[in-house]
């Protein structure tokens, strides 16, 4: 059974239909990757994962999203128990105006987790989000201090500290220079070993190069209001899509034909 599973999934923001009848699953330990032109609807997927969406007002899911086989739309499901349990980092590096060591602590302080030893629990997300040789001496010292690429590993540290299963990364890179890009890279390697990730790039050799399962999407009009809608096109492993895709509109956008 895959960790997250979209059934029949549509999108609503009041009435326009941003994303409409997506099927796919999210399986344990893997890095799934959702490539598309922009405005197809995949960060709107991304975040309904975790019930972002949520804060939009006039956001709807229709059809059904499942963790673990339980709808996380269901009316006795906490929102903020969801998000817990499945992480989101952001395009752009978002420290909190605290120190290092806070920005980890935070998470774990709100959500009320009974924790041994804080400090423990500090460095050992900083360990897994390979930043604790950088910061180890410098915990007291703002988050800001950071570089860009520095700041969002501290981010993924921060998402890891409050022990979700799942981590969704709405384009981590895109802000990021190469060698930072390639430091993230390396790390989602490592993190898929105890985690699920799901990832949003606009980067299709990044997705190539991370990803074990693709989904892309593309907009297209639709026949009634002729509103464009994120559509699903196809979705496999990585290799297949981008070696030998089944539909030619996948083959025309990873070749370059359009998007």
């Amino acid at each position: 059974m895959p960790v997250i599973d979209c059934d029949s999934v549509s999108i609503f923001y009041d009435d326009f239909r941003a994303v409409h009848d997506v099927n796919f699953g999210c399986k344990r330990n893997e890095i799934t990757a959702l490539i598309g032109p922009s405005g197809c609807g995949k960060s709107t997927v991304l975040r309904s994962f975790n019930r972002m969406n949520d804060l939009i007002e006039g956001a709807r899911v229709e059809g059904s999203i499942t963790y673990h086989g339980e709808d996380i739309y269901g009316p006795d499901v906490d929102a903020i128990e969801v998000r817990r349990r499945i992480g989101m980092v952001f395009q752009k590096p978002n420290p909190f105006p605290k120190s290092i060591y806070d920005n980890i602590a935070y998470g774990p302080r709100v959500n009320g987790m009974k924790v041994e030893s804080m400090d423990d629990l500090v460095e050992e997300a900083l360990t897994k989000a390979a930043l604790w040789d950088e910061v180890k001496d410098k915990l007291k010292q703002s988050a800001f201090g950071l570089s860009g690429g520095q700041q969002q590993r501290l981010c993924i540290a921060r998402t890891i500290a409050v022990q979700p299963e799942v981590i969704l990364m709405d384009e981590p890179c895109s802000a990021l220079d190469p060698i930072a890009t390639l430091r993230i890279e390396d790390l989602m390697q490592e993190l898929r070993k105890d985690y699920t990730i799901v990832i949003v790039t606009h980067n299709m050799q990044q997705a190539a190069r991370v990803a074990d399962r693709t989904a892309f999407f593309t907009a297209e009009a639709s026949d009634t209001t002729g509103d464009r809608t994120g559509v699903l096109v196809e979705f496999g492993d990585t290799a297949t899509i981008f070696e030998s895709p089944h539909d030619k509109r996948t083959e025309d956008y990873i070749s370059g034909r359009f998007g």
